[in-house]
C-alpha cells in the first residue's frame, strides 16, 4: 500500500548536508553507471575500478545487479514494470549513497535509453556519469559465464535483452568503453583517467 503523503514529514534540512559528508572524506560524491549487455564485463570492470580508487583513498559503494535482485529488489522479476521499478530503487539507493558523499560504482544493464533517464534523474544529470560498456553481443554470448544466453535460445528465458528484448546504445553516454581486444586493466584506466579528477580534485 503506498504511503499517505499527508501524513510524510521530511527533515532533509535538519540533517547534516552532502557537503558536510565530501568534507569529511576530502572527496567529491558521484555515481557512475555502467551500463551494458549481460556478459559485456561491467562487473568486472567495477570491481577493478572500485579496488583502484581505494587504493587512492576514495571511499566507495558497488551496487551491481545479481546482488541488488538477491536482497533489496527480491521481489521484483523481469516484466518491463518490473525493470523499471529495478531501476527506480536502485537509483534511489545510489542516491543515498550520494548524499553520504560516497562514490557509487552501478553496473545494471538498464537496457533501454528511457530507464537510464530515470536513473539520471533520480540522482541528478549532474552527479550521474554513464559509462557505456561496449562489447558485442557475439563476444558477450561467447563467454555466457552465467549460461544465460544459453537459456534465452533455448526459450527458458523470455525477455533477456540482446536475444529477444532490445538493448538500446546510450544516445550520448559520458563515456563509452570498447572493451573487445581490450584487458580489463586499460578499461579501468580509462575510466579512472575521466573521473578521478572529478571525485578527487586537486
Amino acid at each position: 500500500m503506498k504511503a499517505n503523503q499527508n501524513n510524510i514529514f521530511p527533515v532533509f534540512e535538519s540533517i547534516l548536508q552532502r557537503k558536510d559528508k565530501e568534507a569529511l572524506l576530502c572527496q567529491k560524491s558521484a555515481v557512475i553507471w555502467l551500463t551494458g549487455l549481460s556478459g559485456s564485463g561491467k562487473t568486472t570492470i567495477a570491481i577493478g575500478l572500485e579496488q583502484e580508487l581505494n587504493k587512492k583513498g576514495i571511499l566507495t559503494q558497488l551496487l551491481d545487479g545479481d546482488n541488488i535482485r538477491a536482497g533489496i529488489n527480491n521481489n521484483l522479476g523481469f516484466s518491463e514494470d518490473d525493470r523499471v521499478e529495478n531501476i527506480r530503487r536502485i537509483a534511489e539507493v545510489a542516491k543515498l549513497f550520494l548524499n553520504c558523499g560516497i562514490v557509487t560504482i552501478c553496473c545494471f544493464v538498464s537496457p533501454t535509453n528511457e530507464i537510464r533517464y530515470q536513473a539520471k534523474k533520480i540522482i541528478g544529470e549532474n552527479d550521474f556519469f554513464e559509462v557505456f560498456i561496449n562489447t558485442p553481443l557475439e563476444v558477450c554470448e561467447k563467454r555466457d559465464v552465467k549460461g544465460l544466453y544459453k537459456k534465452a535460445r533455448a526459450g527458458e528465458i523470455k525477455d533477456f535483452t540482446g536475444i529477444n528484448s532490445p538493448f538500446e546504445v546510450p544516445e550520448k553516454p559520458f563515456l563509452e568503453i570498447k572493451t573487445n581486444g581490450m584487458a580489463i586493466e586499460h578499461s579501468v584506466n580509462e575510466i579512472l583517467r575521466i573521473v578521478l579528477p572529478i571525485i578527487k580534485p586537486a
